[in-house]
């Protein structure tokens, strides 16, 4: 049976570990809420620059009316670039998703590991495959068997006789009969 290797102990206790995820988790708390605030506060900043507060006191009716234009005017140029840059992201979202699902098709499902080229010669595959203790040699040409002409061409000079004379010689009961004695003398 094989060894198990030992288990190797942590050197820090369980307490200790729950206390540093505990003081981990506090810590990145504190980070977030404070990142929350950072971000209101760059807002409430960046609307005191682009949008001073109107001053509507002292104004007639139709001085309120012009303001009213121009803010309405405003209003529209901004919800027009708000549009355009919809219409932008939109369009950049499904070309992502588009060049994604072809990345996806050319790798594959998986990601496949880079691989290393390694150069190694027939023998030394065989080796590694068969072990040591075999030799194999990757001389096909030396493995294949040599066929000489003549056997076949003797192969092929077999008596050629009448098969009519054959069958009328092998019909009926002394056909069987001499077949049976044939058969009964290359037994003896």
């Amino acid at each position: 049976m094989p060894e198990k290797a030992p288990e190797r102990k942590s050197k820090i206790s369980a307490s200790r570990k729950l206390m540093l995820k505990s003081l981990m988790v506090a810590k990145a708390k504190e980070e977030l809420e404070q990142e929350i605030v950072e971000k209101d506060e760059q807002k409430a900043k960046f609307l005191e620059e682009k949008a001073p507060p109107i001053r509507t006191g002292g104004l007639s009716l139709a001085e309120l009316r012009i303001l009213c234009e121009e803010l309405h005017t405003r209003i529209d140029v901004v919800d027009e670039e708000r549009y355009d840059i919809e219409a932008k992201v939109l369009h950049n979202t499904r070309e992502i998703k588009d060049l994604n699902i072809k990345v996806l098709d050319l790798r594959g499902k998986f990601k496949r590991p880079n691989l290393r080229r390694v150069r190694v010669s027939a023998d030394a595959i065989l080796r590694s495959l068969l072990g040591s203790k075999h030799k194999v040699s990757l001389d096909l040409r030396a493995n294949l068997k040599s066929v000489k002409k003549e056997d076949t061409e003797k192969e092929k000079t077999v008596e050629v006789s009448d098969w009519r004379k054959n069958v009328e010689a092998m019909s009926g009961m002394e056909g069987r009969k001499k077949m049976f004695d044939a058969a009964k003398g290359q037994n003896q």
